[in-house]
């Protein structure tokens, strides 16, 4: 019979300790919602790229979008369709006349879209950077990959296909940050890690996958023993792709890494074309791009939680893809 009391005991004990729990959680979730963490469906942000029909914005506005569903806002997706300046300048404009709850955009030049973004600051619409910085601009945040340690990886990616040896050339954006700062992590690597390897040759492949082509049939006619090409971008990779298959090098000419991870990337990474690509967390830009200017809407004065009221940067990660694991990253 004392035994059974016991058993009682322990169990009346236990169910008192789940309805403490449960009402703690409730509490919590209480304060959680009641502090402004769902928002309303006519509170917009708007998402701003360049470019905006390649592949590679697609899963970054995935993840604004299922930011936005879990905050219970909506979101608008905007762009130059050119990589031009101006257009996007325009277009950002546009977005700062709707007077949206927030601007996520990625910037096409570092310095000339500076006066605009701060001209939507000064409007008392909060605005991150994702992808490609601004540095100069009083955005709030930078949410994406560290794009020099990027450039570092992809050199010892580089070295470890080349054996450590030869001459390497760069097809870059030279006038956008996050290219100058893959193209100098990949640079300095090279100089301060591999002596066995060299530069050859840094050529402006403007984003453009035909502007690429000619500056990688550039490097194999000026060098033609030339052990490898890194390319800062996607289109740049599909474009020394198809310049090293003119050329007949398929087997036996330089290694290519590219960077990011739309389909034509992934093909020639299958079929051996591309050695390597450099793989962007751009779904978490996006949906933190989204987070972050929620907070920044709804605790404009940081009075709700102590310290920053967002990181200044954000770091996205980055993985590098090779044929061994290449299936992982395509569009399920």
């Amino acid at each position: 019979m004392k035994k059974i009391w016991i058993v009682y005991l322990l169990l009346f004990v236990c169910f008192a300790l789940y309805v403490l729990d449960y009402r703690s959680q409730s509490r919590l979730n209480d304060q959680w919602n009641s502090g402004g963490m769902q928002g309303s469906i006519d509170e917009k942000y708007v998402m701003v790229t360049f470019q905006m029909g390649i592949d590679y914005w697609k899963s970054g506005l995935k993840g604004f979008e299922d930011a936005a569903q879990a905050l219970n806002v909506s979101v608008e997706y905007r762009g130059s369709t050119q990589r031009d300046i101006h257009e996007q300048i325009t277009v950002l404009e546009q977005a700062i006349a709707k007077k949206p709850a927030g601007i996520a955009i990625s910037a096409i030049h570092p310095t000339e879209l500076t006066a605009t973004i701060n001209k939507a600051v000064d409007a008392g619409i909060p605005v991150v950077l994702f992808d490609s910085d601004a540095p100069g601009s009083r955005a709030f945040s930078f949410l994406g990959t560290d794009n020099y340690s990027a450039g570092v990886e992809a050199a010892r990616k580089m070295a470890e296909l080349t054996g450590g040896r030869g001459e390497v050339a760069i097809v870059t954006v030279p006038d956008q940050q996050n290219h100058q700062e893959r193209t100098k992590g990949f640079a300095d690597t090279i100089s301060k890690e591999f002596p066995d390897m060299h530069i050859a040759a840094i050529k402006n492949g403007k984003g453009d996958e035909l502007y690429s082509r000619q500056s990688a049939e550039e490097i194999l006619r000026d060098f033609p023993g030339i052990a490898g090409i890194f390319t800062t971008e996607a289109n740049g990779g599909i474009g020394v792709a198809e310049a090293v298959r003119e050329f007949g090098l398929t087997s036996s000419g330089p290694k290519i890494i590219s960077f990011d991870t739309d389909k034509g990337t992934l093909d020639l990474v299958k079929s051996g074309d591309i050695a390597a690509t450099m793989a962007q967390g751009t779904w978490n830009m996006g949906y933190w791009s989204l987070q972050l200017l929620f907070s920044l809407k709804h605790d404009p004065d940081g009075s709700q939680h102590p310290g920053p009221r967002v990181p200044q940067r954000l770091d996205t990660g980055i993985t590098v893809v090779t044929r061994q694991n290449v299936n992982d990253y395509y569009a399920k």
